[in-house]
C-alpha cells in the first residue's frame, strides 16, 4: 500500500516546489521540523509552495545588477580618515579609530559599563570637527535609547562630565523613525541602546525576537553604508555569555567588541572578536571609577603585585595580546594528595594544558607529581591561552613542590613540548624589552639568539636544565 506524506510533496509536471519557512526568523528548510534549526523556535515552520510554471507565464524579467569599475571609484577623504576618540585603548581595539560608515556591535554583561563607555565615546566624537552643516545645527552624535529616559541619560553624562553641546537624544524604539532622524541630521555617530529593544515595522513579531533583531540590524547597516554614518549597537548577552539574538548578527556588523571583567579587581577589558578594519588580537584595559573608565597605559603594573612578598611557586612571565606585551604573575600550590586521585585546578589557565605539563614533568624529569595536588592561578583574574607560559608554569610547580623561592626580578619564558624540550616563542625580544623597562635583571629563555642590554639571559634546552637553574 503506498504511503502519502502530507504537506511535503513535489509535483514535477507542474513544477511545484514545497519549502518550509520559519515565521520567526525567516529561515527556510526543505522539510518540516518541529523546531527551527536556526532560531530554535517550536512550531514556527510553515509550508509555502512555489509554482515555477506560473512565474514563467508572467514573463518575469530579472534586472541585472549594476557593475562598477573599481579603478574609476574615488575614495572620499571622510571615509578614509577614522574618527579618533582620543581614548587610546578604544582606538587601539578598533584599529586606530572608528571608520566612518561602519557598524559596530558592543556587547557585555549587564552592569559591566557598556553605556558608560559609549557615553565617553560620544563625548569624544562630539568634540571633533563636524562633518555636515546639518549636524552642526542638530548634533553630531545621536543617542537613541529604548531603555532609559532623556533625564536618565543626561544624569549619566553629567556624572561622567561628558555632556557635550553636540549630543542629542532620541527616545524611540522604532527603527524606521530613528533612521529617518539620522538621515535628516547626518550625524557622525549614531548609538543604539540597545538593539534588543528596537523593532522594525516590516517584521510582524515582538521587539527582541530573532527576526526583529536581525531586521533592525540590517536597516542600520544600510544607513551606515548609504549615508556614511557610523553606528554603534549595544547588545546584551545571555546567561552562558553569548550574544543575545541570532549568531548571524555578528556576520552583519563590521566590528564585534566585548567588554569583559575580571573578578579580583575593578578592571575592564575591551576585546575585539571581529574587525574588518583592524586586528582582532588587540585588547584595551580600563579601570572602572566613579567618573567613568580610566585607561591603563601600563597593564603590567596591574597584573603584577608591586613589592609582593617573595614566596615559593610565584613566577613572573609575559604574554602577548595583539601587539602589546605585558607581564603576569603565575602562582602554583603543590600539596600531597590526601585521598583519591591527585587534583588539578586552574584559574585563568587552560586545565588541559596544566595536565599535559604535569605529565611531562613526571615523565621527563625526576619530579614525581603522581601523588601531588596542583592548584594554579594567574594573578589578577586574567584568562590566558599563550604557550609562552609553559616554562613559567613548570617552574612555579617545581618551586612550590621543593618550597624554593625564585627572585622576582627573574622572568621565565618558553614553550614546553611533550619530550620535555623547550621551544622558542613568538615576539621574544618584545617580551624581554618590556621586562627590561620594569627593571628585571634575569631571564630564563629557550636556547635561541636574542639581544638585550640589561638582562642576563640563561638559555635552557629542556626542563631538566630548567630545574638545575632554579634549584
Amino acid at each position: 500500500m503506498p504511503i502519502f506524506w502530507p504537506y511535503n510533496y513535489s509535483v514535477m509536471s507542474n513544477k511545484i516546489i514545497t519549502i518550509y519557512e520559519c515565521s520567526s526568523c525567516g529561515a527556510q528548510s526543505s522539510k518540516w521540523n518541529g523546531r527551527c534549526l536556526e532560531c530554535g523556535g517550536w512550531g514556527t515552520l510553515k509550508m509555502e509552495t512555489i509554482n515555477q510554471k506560473e512565474a514563467e507565464k508572467q514573463n518575469l524579467k530579472i534586472t541585472p545588477a549594476e557593475t562598477v569599475d573599481l579603478n574609476k571609484i574615488e575614495i572620499r577623504s571622510e571615509t578614509s580618515e577614522r574618527l579618533k576618540t582620543n581614548i587610546s585603548e578604544v582606538d587601539r581595539v578598533l584599529g586606530g579609530g572608528i571608520v566612518p560608515g561602519s557598524l559596530i556591535l558592543l556587547s557585555g554583561e549587564p552592569g559591566i559599563g557598556k553605556s558608560t563607555i559609549v557615553a565617553q565615546i560620544a563625548f569624544a566624537i562630539s568634540k571633533l570637527p563636524l562633518l555636515t552643516k546639518e549636524a552642526a545645527a542638530k548634533g553630531s552624535v545621536i543617542y537613541a535609547s529604548g531603555e532609559e529616559s532623556a533625564s536618565q541619560i543626561k544624569g549619566r553624562l553629567q556624572r561622567l562630565n561628558c555632556l557635550g553641546k553636540n549630543i542629542f537624544f532620541i527616545s524611540e524604539t522604532n527603527a524606521e523613525k530613528i533612521i529617518a532622524s539620522a538621515e535628516g541630521i547626518k550625524p557622525a555617530l549614531l548609538i543604539i541602546d540597545s538593539i534588543q529593544t528596537v523593532y522594525s515595522g516590516s517584521v510582524e513579531s515582538e521587539a527582541g525576537s530573532v527576526a526583529q533583531i536581525r531586521a533592525s540590524a540590517v536597516k542600520f547597516l544600510e544607513l551606515a553604508k548609504q549615508k556614511n554614518i557610523s553606528v554603534i549597537l549595544i547588545g546584551h548577552v545571555t546567561k552562558d555569555g553569548s550574544l543575545a539574538g541570532p549568531k548571524t548578527l555578528e556576520h552583519i556588523v563590521d566590528t564585534v567588541i566585548y567588554l569583559e571583567t575580571e573578578n579580583l579587581h575593578n578592571y575592564r577589558i575591551l576585546r575585539a572578536t571581529k574587525n574588518r578594519f583592524g586586528s582582532v588580537n588587540e585588547i584595551g584595559v580600563f579601570e572602572m571609577t566613579g567618573e567613568g573608565f580610566k585607561e591603563i597605559i601600563n597593564p603590567s603594573a596591574v597584573f603584577l603585585e608591586a613589592g609582593a612578598e617573595k614566596i615559593s611557586g610565584s613566577i613572573i612571565s609575559s604574554v602577548i595580546e595583539g601587539t602589546r606585551p605585558f607581564l603576569v604573575e603565575i602562582q602554583a600550590l603543590v600539596t600531597k594528595t590526601i585521598f583519591g586521585y591527585p587534583q588539578r585546578k586552574t584559574s585563568g589557565f587552560d586545565l588541559n594544558r596544566l595536565q599535559v605539563l604535569s605529565a611531562v614533568l613526571t615523565k621527563r624529569t625526576k619530579v614525581n607529581l603522581t601523588n601531588q595536588d596542583i592548584i594554579l592561578n594567574v594573578v589578577g583574574g586574567l584568562k590566558i591561552n599563550d604557550p609562552a607560559l609553559d616554562l613559567a608554569v613548570s617552574a612555579s610547580i617545581i618551586s612550590s613542590l621543593l618550597n624554593q623561592t625564585i627572585d622576582r626580578k627573574t622572568i621565565i619564558l618558553g614553550e614546553v613540548g611533550l619530550g620535555g624540550e623547550v621551544r622558542n616563542v613568538n615576539k621574544l625580544s618584545e617580551r624581554l624589552n618590556e621586562a627590561e623597562k620594569l627593571g628585571f635583571t634575569n631571564a630564563i629563555i629557550p636556547d635561541t639568539e636574542v639581544k638585550v642590554k640589561k638582562i642576563k639571559l640563561v638559555r635552557v634546552k629542556n626542563v631538566n636544565e630548567l630545574i638545575k637553574n632554579i634549584t
